[in-house]
């Protein structure tokens, strides 16, 4: 009979997951420094394929969506990605060189510096709001780094994880860059895998399992997960340009951002102007245009987006359906909904929406607006829209939140300077740029000696007058 050890063993090896793992671990112990052109050609290469791919890629987003619209797809998707391997190119030499460190005078001769180590095999869970920029994105900054990358998929998104895993399988060796498709349980088994490190883009719920998956392992963990991102709406900016630069950043994707604007913070004399206003500028972009808008990405979504609409309408909250775009909920159409009157325990004022809803919550004056938002959870995204400065500079050190946007939305996640990141129940840990470069990598520092050894005159047995003299210069 075999024993419990021998039957794990064999179980584990039926399991093609781990299998794949042991392949990329296997890569990445044969060549644990990679130099930096060797990174430079493999995100050259990814770039090729995106490249070479756009068109596939924008036909099977909009297959999967029902509807998404090119210019979405290239402004949301690609071009980011593109971007972000460019930037990753041109700087990657330098963010690779040691940093040197300062040596204190009782510890010389020496000197110190800090390398950045790849720490080896990176898992990537990948969501279906984005599925290209949200795989391409850590994808790089895990090569840029130095390591392997194994992702998974999502399965709501198929025609997309599809050919997402048929370019990087045809182009990447399965020891650098590996795929997982398959359904929740397969992403279930993909968390607990004992990777280096594991990011996760996706619900706050969901995001709850993921660490809890990788503490088995203690695999550090980057996670991004969303919330209520709030705007507020000053009373020195313009109602009108205000409610367009939202539209913009609402109506994209058709809300399912996980840094779209989620809720509309205004003085309460302004809401009716900020209604009127919405409507008119989401029917400028899209009545007559609708192959511009998308569709809930499934049925499930969908009516999780109804429900809530029906559960505010019960507890009397006012809705203004904006009708530019005709409603057909077998095809996933589901227009704007602006939702005025709202109450704090109405699930929309109370869960993150991810589809075209906006509440509107009126305010008395800007710290009434700071104190509802931080009674909420920490958001991923805030946005404020006012000119003067030191009303700026209060929002920004009196909240929390991943990101700022002042007088604009969601346009701070395209700037590949700048990193991109959670805080409390909205993720943990950030990536983009140096500062996925440093996610990805092991700062080790190094302290090194030469052939003269001035410790020696403080090794046993101690001397009383020579560590005096210390203590006189160095404890004070």
């Amino acid at each position: 009979m075999a024993t419990p050890a021998a039957q794990m063993s064999s179980a584990t090896e039926l399991n093609p997951l781990l299998d794949q793992l042991r392949v990329l671990q296997n890569g990445f112990q044969k060549q644990p420094m990679p130099k930096a052109l060797e990174r430079i050609e493999w995100l050259a290469k990814l770039k090729q394929v995106l490249l070479s791919a756009q068109d596939q890629l924008i036909a099977a987003l909009n297959e999967d969506f029902g509807n998404r619209a090119a210019a979405e797809t290239m402004l949301g998707e690609i071009m980011p990605s593109i971007q972000g391997i460019n930037y990753a190119m041109k700087h990657l030499k330098r963010w690779m060189k040691p940093s040197k460190r300062h040596v204190g005078l009782q510890l010389q001769p020496a000197k110190a510096k800090v390398i950045y180590q790849p720490v080896g095999v990176i898992g990537i869970i990948v969501p279906w709001n984005y599925p290209v920029y949200l795989a391409i994105g850590p994808l790089t900054t895990a090569l840029a780094a130095g390591n392997r990358a194994y992702l998974k998929l999502s399965e709501y998104t198929p025609k997309t994880s599809a050919l997402l895993a048929e370019l990087l399988t045809n182009n990447f060796p399965n020891d650098l860059v590996a795929v997982a498709t398959g359904d929740a349980q397969v992403g279930i088994s993909f968390s607990k895998l004992p990777f280096d490190h594991l990011l996760f883009t996706g619900s706050t719920q969901v995001g709850h399992a993921v660490m809890a998956a990788a503490a088995q392992n203690l695999t550090p963990v980057t996670l991004e997960l969303g919330g209520k991102s709030p705007v507020i709406i000053d009373q020195d900016f313009p109602i009108a340009e205000a409610a367009e630069r939202i539209c913009f950043g609402k109506a994209f994707n058709a809300g399912q951002t996980c840094v779209a604007p989620d809720y509309i913070l205004l003085p309460k004399s302004q809401e009716n102007d900020f209604i009127n206003a919405f409507k008119a500028h989401f029917s400028k972009m899209y009545s007559g245009n609708q192959q511009h808008y998308s569709c809930i990405i499934n049925e499930r979504q969908h009516q999780r987006l109804q429900d809530w609409l029906a559960d505010a309408t019960k507890q009397g909250a006012t809705v203004h359906k904006v009708e530019s775009v005709v409603e057909d909920a077998n095809k996933g159409h589901m227009t704007m909904h602006l939702v005025a009157n709202t109450k704090p325990g109405m699930k929309l004022r109370q869960q993150e929406i991810f589809g075209p809803i906006l509440p509107i919550v009126g305010y008395k004056n800007l710290d009434e607006a700071i104190e509802l938002i931080n009674a909420g959870s920490r958001p991923l995204a805030l946005y404020y829209f006012g000119f003067d400065q030191q009303r700026q500079e209060k929002v920004l050190t009196h909240t929390h939140s991943g990101g700022v946007c002042i007088n604009d939305t969601m346009m701070h996640v395209a700037v590949d300077d700048l990193p991109f990141g959670g805080i409390g129940h909205s993720g943990m840990g950030q990536y983009h740029g140096h500062e996925g470069f440093l996610t990805f990598s092991k700062a080790k520092p190094v302290f090194s000696k030469g052939k003269f050894n001035g410790a020696k005159l403080v090794y046993p047995p101690y001397k009383q007058l020579i560590l005096k003299l210390l203590y006189r210069l160095f404890v004070r």
